[in-house]
């Protein structure tokens, strides 16, 4: 029986995860039973929400279990259907498993179309992270002409979409980023008004007034911790906060009480709402028609940072906490049969 490889979670990370908590084993390459299809990897995804699918612990996505192969999104080739929706040949994507091949139940696929985009944007600018970007900011953050939008964690794959978004909305961008490379890449390459290197700002509560001289109207908060601090007494009357991602808590032993910021919201009331993607699923083809014409367009600009080769799969998720990706991380994982 031909074999294939997965990784499997080793152990529940304490703290940041490190190579200790994954296992690269090889298993018996897997066979489609009814309506479902064969499926070899040829690119997947990494992204920051994985770190709470390690605890075990109740949540929004259900945990991995030790000694099981975990799971991502995937761009992949059909290799064998037994199923009416797909052949051999065609490109889909789907939550599979971390493997060089898995099999998967044809509802749970969804066919790439190639004509709107590089296949592997499928996991990036015209797949979740998009998504995630278009109904975060125009339905939780609701921008108008005008307001100034913050977006932090903003040259990651939401945060980057979330910025060129507000901007085609005619809004002011501030976004805050760790390198001046990236703040360079926001500024120059994106059109954001302005940008923060976090990590070299000595008074983030300073350089985040000074960026937003007419407080803040919309903040896409994708990090938490001291970013969203220095953003919280800046907001306006009626300012909409869409809480999207808490990177900086991830890998927190204990999560920091902090000084009491609810009281800003009795007097600016101020709206706070958390975002699940999943809540747009109905509304997922509407917002890839529109993210696509963008880029076609050249309105939304995009980058990858690829890791070649399966067995790097964890080392470009743990660099996700280093901050060493531009725009969407991604692993390739094998090249095209058909």
């Amino acid at each position: 029986m031909a074999e294939t490889r997965q990784w499997q979670l080793a152990s529940r990370p304490v703290g940041e995860p490190t190579m200790e908590n994954f296992e690269l084993v090889t298993v018996d390459r897997p066979e489609p039973g009814h309506d479902e299809v064969l499926v070899k990897t040829l690119y997947q995804s990494v992204d920051p929400y994985m770190r709470g699918r390690m605890r075990d612990a109740e949540s929004y996505a259900e945990p991995w279990d030790v000694g099981e192969p975990m799971k991502a999104g995937v761009v992949g080739e059909v290799l064998e259907s037994n199923a009416d929706e797909f052949e051999a040949g065609d490109v889909v994507t789907g939550d599979l498993f971390w493997a060089e091949h898995a099999v998967a139940d044809a509802d749970e696929l969804q066919e790439v179309n190639p004509d709107l985009g590089p296949i592997s944007t499928a996991l990036g600018v015209l797949g979740m992270p998009g998504v995630t970007a278009y109904w975060g900011l125009l339905d939780v953050g609701d921008p108008n002409p005008g307001d100034t939008v913050v977006v932090s964690a903003a040259a990651g794959a939401v945060g980057s979409i979330v910025g060129q978004l507000a901007r085609i909305n005619g809004t002011r961008v501030v976004g805050t980023a760790g390198s001046e490379e990236k703040v360079d890449w926001l500024t120059d390459e994106l059109g954001f008004d302005a940008a923060i290197n976090y990590k070299e700002t000595d008074d983030l509560s300073t350089a985040m007034a000074e960026a937003c001289p007419d407080g803040v109207d919309v903040y896409f908060d994708n990090v938490g911790g001291p970013i969203t601090d220095a953003v919280w007494p800046l907001l306006n009357d009626f300012a909409r906060v869409a809480v999207c991602g808490q990177i900086a808590l991830y890998n927190a032993t204990e999560v920091p009480t902090g000084p009491r910021k609810l009281t800003q919201l009795i007097q600016t009331r101020a709206k706070v709402e958390g975002l699940l993607v999943s809540d747009y699923q109905d509304r997922w083809g509407e917002a890839l028609q529109r993210l696509s014409r963008f880029v076609r367009e050249d309105e939304i600009r995009y980058r990858e940072n690829v890791v070649d080769g399966f067995e790097n799969a964890p080392d470009a998720f743990l660099g996700l906490f280093d901050g060493e990706n531009i725009g969407k991380q991604l692993v390739t994982v094998s090249e095209r049969e058909a």
